[in-house]
């Protein structure tokens, strides 16, 4: 799954996250990231399913974001799921702390993709949803499927 819009490569997309998610404020940060890691996320073995950000010394990171070993690595290949430091300037780094103090609110990974080479992550402050809302996502989702379908048979 890539896609090319002005420098931005997208490698993995957390499709839970708008599901699980009520997504509020959308951030981009960018990650430490060690050489084998990087040429993992090249070749497309990401996975940010059960990943989130955390707070920890005033710093925010990557937790359980799953980066595959790369396959032509060293004895000195990383773990997949260590936690990864996300670069931020520090009144973003602030504003999203105090964000994340309020009860209920969570950072979220979205997407992560290079862009003009480099690895991003796209995270957001989210609220979780409640069953009912959920059941309207799904609701609405299979509503829009429907009317496509009518609209292709129509102009077949």
């Amino acid at each position: 799954m890539t896609q090319k819009a002005a420098g931005k490569k997208i490698i993995a997309t957390n499709k839970r996250a708008r599901f699980e998610y009520e997504l509020l404020e959308f951030f981009e940060a960018g990650l430490v990231l060690t050489g084998t890691e990087i040429k993992s996320v090249r070749a497309h073995r990401v996975s940010l399913a059960r990943s989130y950000v955390q707070p920890r010394d005033n710093e925010l990171w990557l937790v359980e974001a799953h980066i595959a070993e790369y396959e032509h690595g060293n004895t000195q290949n990383h773990e997949p799921t260590r936690p990864r430091k996300l670069l931020l300037h520090r009144r973003e780094i602030n504003k999203i702390l105090d964000a994340l103090g309020q009860k209920g609110l969570t950072a979220v990974p979205t997407q992560l993709y290079l862009k003009n080479g480099r690895a991003k992550l796209e995270f957001a402050l989210a609220r979780g949803k409640k069953l009912h809302d959920k059941r309207q996502s799904l609701a609405r989702r299979d509503s829009q499927r429907q009317v496509e379908r009518a609209l292709r048979e129509k102009y077949r």
